[in-house]
């Protein structure tokens, strides 16, 4: 079945997962800009994948706009943000991003990225700060507050090609 991965990005965390979804699938990968022109009969399966702000994944919009069009492919959104694989209220926050009926025809999945402060844009970084200040302006604190202070004060990686293991699964299946 022929595949295309479709992307947002902002940072590259989500271009790396795409291209590393397209590269074990042998999937064609366009970013979203791109694939707006595109024509999408001669695919079986349809993958997109945005960052994730807020809960939300970047740009779904476009690709929930399009479910019905692409009734009887095999649709994919992936969201790649700067928690851990196991973080709790991952899947809730997926789920958000699609009513019950949608869910029933698009399989999501989460893929650990991170931040680089040094290419987010101006408004994500200005988010990120009031939202840092914001923990650590919290009295008492939880341990999981804590680590997350730590961890998004500064740019890292955490992204793993291994991630893309049960979308690459689900693809082939």
């Amino acid at each position: 079945m022929k595949a295309i991965v479709i992307y947002n990005s902002q940072t590259g965390f989500t271009k790396q997962y795409a291209e590393w979804i397209a590269e074990a699938t042998g999937a064609d990968c366009l970013e979203l800009c791109a694939a707006k022109k595109r024509d999408f009969t001669a695919y079986g399966a349809v993958v997109f994948g945005g960052w994730a702000c807020a809960g939300r994944i970047s740009k779904i919009s476009w690709f929930k706009g399009n479910i019905d069009k692409w009734a009887g492919k095999k649709l994919i959104a992936f969201c790649v943000g700067g928690s851990p694989i196991h973080s709790p209220g991952i899947e809730e926050a997926l789920k958000q991003n699609f009513n019950e009926a949608e869910r029933e025809k698009v399989k999501t999945f989460y893929c650990p990225g991170g931040f680089n402060y040094e290419k987010m844009s101006a408004p994500s970084k200005l988010m990120m700060r009031m939202f840092i200040q914001t923990l650590k302006a919290k009295k008492d604190k939880t341990d999981a507050e804590r680590v997350m202070i730590k961890m998004i004060s500064s740019s890292y990686d955490i992204s793993d090609k291994k991630y893309i293991e049960p979308i690459v699964k689900y693809l082939e299946s």
